[in-house]
């Protein structure tokens, strides 16, 4: 399969205040927005917020998301920590801390939930190292 785009959907009921949450905390800028459906964009990452009430979704999965996390990887995780934890106030759910596979990172969450995992990747432990594979 030749792909030419990949992004996750956040199926909700606050498509508004999601929209607002990833414009204001993460610097996303929407290219499609109406009331059931954003979609937003940040350089070349997308993401899109789709009303969890909505026909085309299968009646069935009517149901907004759980069970996921984001991973934004960023040059200075500390300094986000002091803008979204510290400064903004956004839930704490995992304290900023170092782990021996290679990442200092902090967990948070958005309207919806869903955890947001930021993370700077620093070097692995030595125990970890060789379970990395290069290209």
């Amino acid at each position: 399969m030749k792909m030419s785009s990949f992004y996750p959907v956040i199926l909700t009921n606050q498509v508004a205040d999601s929209l607002r949450f990833y414009v204001d905390y993460f610097g996303f800028t929407p290219v499609f927005e109406s009331d059931w459906y954003v979609s937003l964009k940040n350089h070349s990452f997308e993401l899109a917020i789709l009303d969890s009430s909505h026909e085309t979704i299968p009646a069935g999965y009517r149901n907004a998301t759980h069970g996921l996390i984001l991973n934004f990887e960023v040059d200075h995780v500390d300094e986000e920590y002091d803008r979204l934890i510290v400064q903004s106030g956004l839930p704490l759910h995992l304290d900023i801390r170092d782990e021996a596979f290679g990442q200092r990172h902090f967990i948070t969450s958005d309207p919806n939930g869903v955890l947001i995992d930021v993370i700077t990747v620093i070097p692995p432990s030595d125990a970890f190292s060789s379970q990395y594979v290069e290209n």
